[in-house]
């Protein structure tokens, strides 16, 4: 079993830096591709960014340059640093574990709120 617990989420202002962190139980974190999912009131939920085990990264168009995705594999942590902070990014942040078995489902955390206003 897999437990997923988001921090780091909070208020800040247009063009600030927050940093996101997720730790993870289990044994299978560092075979694993992490990802970050984020969703706003009304929308539905969105890729922002994926590592996979190697460390091979992706991003959503509307974050890249400005978010930066890592793992630390010796702490079964999972970061998001985000910067250049925009209202658009307000949204609650989702740290998600895709396991390498095919056999076994994606585990989500509960999330942590982002609000981006001035």
């Amino acid at each position: 079993q897999v437990h997923l617990v988001e921090s780091g989420g909070g208020l800040v202002q247009p063009g600030g830096s927050l940093r996101l962190s997720c730790a993870a139980s289990g044994s299978i974190f560092r075979l694993s591709t992490m990802g970050w999912y984020r969703q706003a009131p009304g929308k539905q939920r969105e890729l922002v960014a994926r590592i996979g085990s190697g460390g091979t990264t992706l991003y959503a168009d509307s974050v890249k340059g400005r978010f930066t995705i890592s793992r630390d594999n010796a702490k079964n942590t999972l970061y998001l640093q985000m910067g250049g902070l925009k209202p658009e990014d307000t949204a609650i942040y989702y740290c998600n574990l895709d396991p390498p078995f095919p056999s076994q489902p994606d585990y989500w955390g509960l999330g942590t709120q982002v609000t981006v206003s001035s």
